[in-house]
This record gives C-alpha cells, structure tokens and sequence, in this order.
C-alpha cells in the first residue's frame, strides 16, 4: 500500500515514523505546511514533520530503499494535484495538517483517506480538541481515527482510543500523549482498509465544536473568569499562546498556577492579595487564583518566590 501523509505539528511526528517502518507499506510522499519563522529570531523552519521526513529519507537512502518528496504547498491547487497523481498513492493518512482535503484531491486515492483526530468524535470536531477538552476539565477525552469526509471530522469512526484526565495535565503534556498513542492504533487501522472492513458512523446529532485559537485567548479576564476557569485555561494554553495579564504596562505571562480557593472575595478581581505557601493570591471573578510560576515579556521564567525578590511592588497591585 503506498501512503501519501499529511501532518505539520510534532504531535503527528510518531505516527509518520510508524509509517516509515511499517511493513507492506511505502511512503508515496508527505505533505506538510511551507516553511515558517519559528524561535526568537524569527527565522524560517520546517515543520517537525518535514524535520522528520528528513530523517526518515536519510536512512531510506542509507539502506537503499525507494525515496519519496516532501511537499510544501501554499494551497492544494492542479499543480499540486498532477504532483500527487504521479506519485501513484492508494491512502491519504492525515494528522494535524491543517487544510481541508476537497473532492478533486481526495479522487487521487482509491483507498479514499483517514484521519487522526485527538478527541472522542463527534465530541471536539474542529481545530482544538486537546484544548477544548483542558478548558472544560473534562474527566476523559480520547484518539479517533476516521474516514476523511467532506464535513470536517465527520467521517466513519475504525477505532478509538480513550484516555482519563487527571486535571493536571497541558496542552503540552497531553499532546505528547497523544503523539504516541495514536501512533500504536494506526497498524491495526491499516489493516483494517487492507482487509475493506468499514467503520462506525458517527451520531451527527452529538456533534458540537472548538474553534481555533488565537493569541488573544490568552488574556486574562480576571473579572468575569472564576479561579477554576483561569487555572484550566492556564494549562489549556502552555506552550500556546501562554496566558498573560498586565502589570505596570508591562506584559507577564502567568505560566502555573493552582486554584487556591474556589469561591471567596477578599479584594477587586485581578488584585494581588498576598502570599502562601502554595504562591501569589490573586483574586478572580469567583475565588482566589494561586501562581506558581510568571515571566514578564522577553524575560525568563521565575518560581513565584525567587519572582516576588526582583519586583518589591508586586503585592497589592492590580494585574489586567
């Protein structure tokens, strides 16, 4: 079977490399996002999954194995079409790319397509699962892979993987998680097409949705937010877009925290009322909020005592 896959992020970084070993199968190609400035510089990077294919194309070359191109389209245009027909591939195997997959591409794959999707559709269809699922503290949420469709994430389900949140989890943490657990179902998925076996339809009438993040979803809102909510957002955003306030005009990411208390008011909602062992106090819209670790704008990260030695003023001071 030969295997066209799409993916940008590192979290489809495990599956492409089972693919790259998997027996019976040849990478036909990956497709992967263009180039783009990544780091403190700025600088243009490839993706992590071009990274990998790199990596996967060295040793090929090493062992003398048919090679395959990585492509980095701006968009899934004719020219990009005729490329991927000479390439002759039965599956497309998509994770995390980021584009849609219309008709006209999807017709270049007798096998039609698959996706890997980090929730329990038709629970999260859409960009931001892992998040969406933080943000809620849900107490599970799970790997799906289906049939691609033409509705996003609405395709047949062939296997599903559950996973128990501990409330403690990032989006970092979880998506590392994920990255390997997904990469264990897709041998059995393969087989399954192999083999014709059809999946599950999903129950439409249960879909809802997460939409994209953006960076401003990272602003605090210490008003109208309770303790519980900021904490979960907190996680929910590491390492993306990291959630910030205001202090004195300047930018400070607060980067851990725990809820300290979920329903007193002991001063105005984004005010810093003290310490305690579990770190700085800062009131909420409903509860207190205890940080544990902050970095002011192009600062490095501070431990909340070590935080407190270098800005004297901090205490009673309203963040937002």
């Amino acid at each position: 079977m030969r295997v066209l896959f799409a993916g940008t992020p590192a979290i489809a970084v495990p599956s492409l490399e089972v693919l790259g070993r998997e027996k019976g199968i040849t990478l036909a190609g990956v497709l992967t996002n263009p180039d783009k400035p990544r780091g403190r510089r700025g600088e243009s990077q490839p993706s992590e999954v071009c990274e990998a294919a790199q990596k996967i194309l060295r040793l090929y070359k090493e062992q003398g194995r048919e090679t395959f191109p990585i492509l980095k389209p701006e968009k899934l245009d004719a020219a990009l079409r005729e490329e991927v027909n000479d390439l002759k591939p039965d599956l497309l195997v998509s994770f995390a790319y980021g584009h849609i997959f219309g008709p006209k591409f999807m017709a270049l794959f007798p096998l039609g397509g698959i996706n890997i999707h980090p929730s329990l559709l038709p629970k999260y269809r859409g960009p931001a699962p892992l998040q969406a699922a933080i943000i809620n503290r849900d107490c599970e949420t799970g790997i799906s892979i289906q049939k691609l469709a033409q509705e996003m994430d609405s395709g047949d389900i062939l296997a599903v993987e559950y996973l128990q949140l501990t409330g403690a989890e990032t989006a970092e943490s979880l998506s590392e998680v994920v990255s390997q657990k997904a990469a264990l179902m897709l041998s059995s998925v393969l087989d399954k097409i192999t083999k014709g076996e059809q999946g599950i339809p999903q129950d439409h009438s249960k879909a809802n949705y997460c939409s994209m993040i953006s960076r401003d979803d990272g602003l605090i809102d210490w008003e109208n937010r309770s303790a519980t909510e900021i904490e979960a957002r907190i996680r929910a955003f590491t390492p993306w877009p990291l959630c910030r306030t205001i202090h004195n005009g300047r930018e400070l990411f607060i980067l851990k925290a725990v809820v300290f208390d979920e329903k007193s008011s002991k001063g105005e909602p984004g005010q810093v009322l003290g310490i305690d062992k579990n770190g700085i106090l800062i009131q909420t819209g409903s509860g207190i909020l205890a940080v544990t670790e902050l970095q002011y704008q192009a600062k490095k990260a501070l431990f909340w005592r070590d935080f407190l030695n270098g800005v004297r003023d901090f205490t009673g001071s309203k963040l937002g």
